[in-house]
This record gives C-alpha cells, structure tokens and sequence, in this order.
C-alpha cells in the first residue's frame, strides 16, 4: 500500500498550465504576484520551437520554476490544417503578435510584469542547454 502511495504521490506533481487567454493570465499574475511567461511557438512546424517545448518547457527545473514564479501564455501559429486553432484563438494571438511580437520571430519568448509591461525578451533557441535558459531566466527574476 505504501508503494502505491508514493507512487501516486510521485506522479501527482502539479505542473504549470500554459494559458491561451492572455487577459486571464494577467489577472492571474497580478492575484499571484508572477511573472508572465509569454511563448511566441510554430509547435508543428518550427524545429526551434519543438526542441525548446520539449527541452526547456517540459523540463523539470523549469516546471519547479513556473509554478512558483510565472504564469505561462502560449500564442501558437500551427500550419497544419489538423492543428488549426479557433478564428477567435487565431485572432487573440495575432493581437498579441502584433504588439509583442512584430517581426514574426519563432520561437520567440518574452518576460513580462503582471501588467503586460516587457522585462527581458528571448529571441529563437540559442541556448545550448536547458540549464543555460532555466539559469538566465532565474538570473532575470532575481534581478527585479
């Protein structure tokens, strides 16, 4: 009993949503006092975008990270016609393309305070390793 016990203790773990609403995320930061994570992703057909999804955002020292200090917002822009989003999904992540993202840059991630304010902006996936993005982004939020 106690094995099954540690074992739905040890996969119960609480990993951070990534949110599509940007006004409910904005109120989420601003009631929780976090960061916005803003993730500009192609995620079926930007090869950057795939690697830095699967390497730094389903890692487990940036999960541990989010969940204490940020609120996660992903603005997808899939190609594929199974991966299509909502015209009003399609319509939101273009307003916030147009203001936090005009050069089209995927991926593209961008720190922001709760009230939508820039804090520091990632531009594609140079990051050798998930430890160098995860130790910037610690290093950002110590700073403020």
């Amino acid at each position: 009993m106690k094995t099954v016990i540690a074992f739905v203790f040890l996969f119960s773990v609480v990993t951070p949503e990534w949110l599509t609403n940007f006004d409910a995320a904005i109120a989420a930061a601003a009631q929780e006092h976090k960061y916005i994570l803003l993730n500009f992703s192609g995620s079926d057909w930007c090869g950057p975008c795939i690697k830095m999804k699967k390497e730094v955002f389903e890692n487990e020292g940036f999960l541990s990270l989010a969940e204490k200090e940020l609120v996660l917002v992903r603005a997808d822009f899939p190609r594929s016609k199974k991966n299509q989003l909502s015209k009003e999904l399609v319509k939101h992540n273009e307003a916030l393309a147009e203001k936090y993202n005009p050069s089209g840059t995927f991926p593209l991630t961008v720190l922001l305070d709760a009230n939508g304010n820039i804090v520091k902006e990632w531009d594609g996936y140079a990051f050798a390793t998930q430890e160098k993005f995860i130790a910037d982004l610690q290093s950002t939020l110590a700073s403020r």
